[in-house]
């Protein structure tokens, strides 16, 4: 049974789930993303949490890759991977 530690945090006024992945998901088809992302939105609404969901990942040179809602850009163009290790408090698992 996969299971994954997200960060449920409140930022700027919006509920968000943060999901730290692999790195390799930067390098999936956009498809493969989608995907995740939908199993991400499923098992998040079946545990209770709610927001947008965002998976982030370890794009390297200490930079990090996410898939946001545009208006979240800012918030996390200014995150790092440590930040959100930090505040992971839930764990997702299907």
């Amino acid at each position: 049974m996969p299971r994954l530690k997200v960060a449920h945090i409140r930022a700027k006024g919006a509920d968000l789930i943060i999901v730290p992945l692999d790195i390799s998901f930067g390098d999936r088809p956009y498809d493969e993303q989608a995907q995740t992302i939908n199993q991400l939105r499923r098992t998040s609404q079946q545990a209770g949490l709610s927001g947008d969901v965002v998976p982030v990942w370890d794009s390297g040179a200490g930079c990090m890759s996410f898939i946001a809602p545009e208006s979240h850009h800012p918030f996390f163009s200014s995150l790092s991977l440590q930040q959100v290790y930090q505040n992971l408090n839930r764990v997702l698992s299907w």
